[in-house]
Order: structure tokens, then C-alpha cells, then sequence
């Protein structure tokens, strides 16, 4: 069956492919994410709502939080499998359409925690003076 190693040799370098996308896009993500919230951090430091300081730590934390979090739906498996992972290959009509999430939406969950911070640190600033 001549056929059948194309075949294997195909799917093999599909999943290679798929693999490389899929890190240059989470990369690419994740560059825009710490934009970002840098230029959110920055602005607070410059509106004397933090220091440098915090906001640094502002910023890796939310990096941190953003490397450690996985979208709805994706499950990610924490120990290592003793079997191959198996590699289904579809028909073009068979493909899901993979729903794609807005990149707002995390900068604006991240703005909302941030006022909500902001909010709980004016209420201690006040009980304490």
C-alpha cells in the first residue's frame, strides 16, 4: 500500500503544523495581552494610583494568571500519558468551526478587576484614617 505512508507522513506533518501555529499565535497573544496591561499599569503609576513597584508586580502577576488560565472549553492534562495521543483526521465538512474569543475580552475582565482593587483600596485607605 504505497498510499498509506503518504497518508501517515501527511497527518504526521499536520500535526507538526498545527503544534508551530498554534504556539506563534498563543505567543502572539500573550505579547498583546503584556502590551496591554502595561499601558494599563503605566497609566495608573502616572495617575499616582500605584508605584513602580507595584505595578511591575502588577503586571507579572497578570501575565502569570493569563499563562495559567486556558480557554472555555480545552482542557489541559497535567500528567504526562502512557499512550500516544491519537490524531483523528476529518473531512473538510466534519471540521467544528472553533469559536474564537474577542482579545478585549480579557483586558476588559483584567480593567474590572483592577477598579474593583482600586475600589477595595480607597474603602481600607478610608477605615484606616
Amino acid at each position: 500500500m504505497p498510499g498509506f505512508g503518504d497518508v501517515v507522513k501527511k497527518a504526521f506533518y499536520l500535526g507538526v503544523g498545527l503544534a508551530s501555529y498554534a504556539g506563534e499565535k498563543a505567543g502572539g497573544r500573550l505579547a498583546e495581552l503584556r502590551s496591554q496591561v502595561e499601558k494599563l499599569a503605566d497609566e495608573m503609576v502616572a495617575r499616582g494610583e500605584m508605584t513602580t513597584e507595584e505595578g511591575r508586580r502588577f503586571v507579572e502577576d497578570m501575565m502569570k494568571q493569563a499563562q495559567q488560565s486556558s480557554p472555555p472549553g480545552v482542557t489541559v492534562e497535567k500528567t504526562p500519558s502512557s499512550e500516544p495521543r491519537r490524531i483523528e483526521i476529518l473531512e473538510e465538512e466534519e471540521q467544528p468551526k472553533a469559536k474564537e474569543a474577542p482579545p478585549t475580552e480579557n483586558v476588559d475582565r483584567l480593567r474590572t478587576q483592577v477598579q474593583q482593587m482600586q475600589e477595595e483600596l480607597r474603602r481600607l485607605q478610608r477605615e484606616q484614617g
